[in-house]
């Protein structure tokens, strides 16, 4: 038995019903294990919520980290941007669960989960402080910009679709001129975007969803 599929299942549910109404004999059903076995391979319920988490957050900054190579702020804004779309629309279930799924982890679980959020954080407040200081980005509130960057990206995993109107490049090039335009910065001249990166996680499609694309 894959990890891989066995964090797919447990994305599928926890993505669909939530963690608390998920049981582990659920999540065993849904890769042909009995309760016993499943324990064998994640150790349990907490265990399995844990490991997808991690490997999100963890991905999420090693992506982030390698994006952002370009010394101008507003190439390396447009990096971040760009793979933070990219990412959340590549796996939409596993973000949410990352997302909405950390307040059911344990104290000691959730803490260390949430050093990584704010350690990802931490590299789009650097780049606007960088490029506030060299007159490239003027906001009232450099704070206020930063959530609501990175609000609008994290908000792509609940209507994206691959089959819908627009690519996956033209979105994150729309929501990196939106970014600048937050801050009162022309964007780039050009902007490589970082391929979106899939993850073991990430269910094959969304189930009970219309796919609808990019309105």
């Amino acid at each position: 038995m894959e990890l891989g599929q066995i964090h797919r299942a447990a994305v599928a549910c926890f993505a669909r019903q939530g963690y608390a109404a998920t049981g582990i004999r659920e999540l065993g059903a849904a890769v042909g294990l009995n309760s016993a076995t499943l324990y064998h391979y994640v150790g349990g319920k907490q265990e399995l919520l844990l490991g997808v988490i991690s490997g999100c957050l963890t991905a999420m900054l090693a992506g982030a980290r390698e994006a952002q190579t370009p010394a101008d702020p507003a190439q390396r804004l447009a990096a971040l941007v760009g793979f933070h779309v990219g990412f959340t629309a590549s796996n939409p279930q596993t973000a949410r669960v990352a997302e909405y799924e950390m307040r059911s982890l344990s104290p000691e679980h959730r803490q260390s989960m949430q050093g990584l959020r704010d350690e990802y954080e931490r590299l789009f407040a650097a780049v606007l402080h960088d490029g506030e200081r060299a007159g490239a980005f003027h906001t009232p509130d450099l704070s206020l910009a930063r959530l609501a960057i990175m609000e609008m990206g994290t908000g792509v995993a609940h209507w994206y679709r691959p089959s819908g109107r627009l690519e996956l490049a033209q979105v994150q090039q729309e929501f990196i001129a939106m970014a600048l335009r937050i801050l009162g910065a022309a964007p780039p001249t050009a902007t490589t975007l970082p391929l979106p990166v899939r993850l073991a996680s990430e269910p094959d499609s969304e189930p009970g969803s219309i796919p609808q694309g990019a309105a």
